[in-house]
């Protein structure tokens, strides 16, 4: 009806064509595409998201299986082939400028066997992750774990009052390294470490232990607590290190079969490996030093140890 545009709600209808007035930019963004679909399993909303999130969770802590590790750089390839590390290949980049370690990294693969291969500078980058290789790299074999009851079983036939260390805690493959080294040189038979959560026998803990790592078992246990138990009923007694045990040092007999447990600096050993140790045994020292490293600590109850057994 004409007219009736006029009042109040109405619409007015019209066919007239020409351009209408835009947002102005402002719908421009949400007019852009969101870019290709992200893969189910990364949609949080999609049961497949869900099931990865729980199998990772599931998959938490567990010990994964080792693969071959690659050492790069001159200074390092030469400590790890000195150290007697189980290298399997020592990788060459093609046109790398010689020089004194270069040569004696090459003389050390040479004498213990060890294949040297040369590659393309192009290749060497995609092998190592475009680390600063300096054009040479070591292959080094997963180490080979020692069974926790072949070593209870390695120390009775010995006929010796076995030693052996247990570390709890510790993160640090050059703490383990030390450890290592320390208790081949006071005599003792062997470490045993966590499967989880825990150092592994890696090329720095190679070098940290000088080698000895080839000599002395390294034993992984499934579960600590367990592996205690197992160790106290083959006649050890197992002592928890720990700045506020009721015995010290120098009073406790480690002449016997003992099983020495050492927690990291900062957590220290664990409640339930703590409460399964016979004896809680602290280092006496001056009352303004909090703790010792680990390897430290280890190291002298392993000196003390030896001097009992020399007298």
């Amino acid at each position: 009806m004409a007219g009736n545009d006029q009042r109040r709600g109405a619409v007015r209808k019209t066919n007239k064509k020409g351009a209408t007035k835009g947002s102005g930019g402002k719908n421009r963004r949400s007019l852009r595409g969101k870019g290709p679909t992200p893969k189910a399993e990364n949609r949080e909303y999609h049961a497949k998201y869900k099931a990865k999130k729980a199998a990772e969770r599931r998959n938490q802590g567990r010990h994964v299986k080792e693969q071959d590790e690659f050492v790069v750089g001159r200074n390092p390839v030469v400590e790890c082939l000195h150290a007697k590390v189980p290298a399997t290949a020592l990788y060459v980049a093609e046109g790398t400028s010689n020089d004194d370690r270069l040569s004696e990294a090459v003389m050390l693969a040479h004498k213990r066997g060890i294949p040297v291969i040369e590659k393309a500078r192009h290749e060497m980058d995609r092998m190592t992750g475009n680390m600063l290789h300096q054009g040479i790299g070591l292959v080094i074999a997963p180490y080979k774990y020692a069974d926790v009851h072949d070593l209870i079983d390695r120390v009775r036939e010995s006929g010796e009052p076995g030693m052996i260390v247990v570390l709890d805690n510790i993160t640090d493959p050059r703490n383990l390294g030390a450890v290592i080294r320390s208790v081949a040189a006071f005599g003792g038979h062997g470490v045993i470490i966590p499967e989880r959560r825990s150092a592994s026998v890696t090329a720095v803990t190679w070098r940290t232990s000088a080698g000895t790592a080839a000599r002395l078992p390294v034993a992984r246990a499934t579960n600590l607590v367990r592996t205690l138990k197992d160790l106290q009923k083959s006649g050890y007694q197992v002592v928890g290190l720990d700045a506020g045990g009721d015995h010290t040092l120098d009073t406790y007999d480690g002449t016997g079969p003992v099983v020495i447990v050492v927690g990291s600096e900062g957590k220290g050993i664990s409640r339930l490996v703590g409460e399964t140790c016979d004896t809680i045994m602290s280092i006496p020292m001056e009352g303004w030093v909090e703790s010792l490293n680990a390897s430290v600590a280890a190291g002298v109850v392993l000196s003390e140890f030896a001097r009992q057994r020399r007298a």
